[in-house]
């Protein structure tokens, strides 16, 4: 069984950042690919970004392009989510998923996720 939580969630200015880190326990961290993803209240749960096994590859939604990165430490079992330059938009729960299918934009390609740690920016 794989476990996964999310932490670094709170409330920012616009304009502010935040770090969300997501540890998973078990020895196949390095196996998969990891992805962010967030649900704001009343709507669906949107991609956000994955980053491949390696870390080599990275991919973004539209929207947090070029404002948030993402990144692993597979030594720690480790993907972060630098988040700058935030927006009262960004505001959402933010989840952490392991994935096993192939397309990483897709939630349904995600077979383990976290609890969720909620990000609020107020403007």
């Amino acid at each position: 069984q794989v476990q996964l939580e999310e932490s670094g969630g709170g409330l920012v200015q616009a304009g502010g950042s935040l770090r969300l880190s997501c540890a998973a326990s078990g020895r196949t961290f390095s196996s998969y690919i990891m992805g962010w993803f967030r649900q704001a209240p009343g709507k669906e749960r949107e991609f956000v970004a994955a980053i491949s096994r390696s870390g080599g590859s990275t991919y973004y939604a539209d929207s947090v392009k070029g404002r948030f990165t993402i990144s692993r430490d597979n030594a720690k079992n480790t993907v972060y989510l630098q988040m700058n330059s935030l927006k009262p938009e960004d505001t959402a729960v933010y989840y952490c998923a392991r994935g096993s299918g192939p397309y990483y934009y897709q939630a349904l390609s995600y077979d383990y996720w976290g609890q969720g740690t909620q990000v609020t920016v107020s403007s």
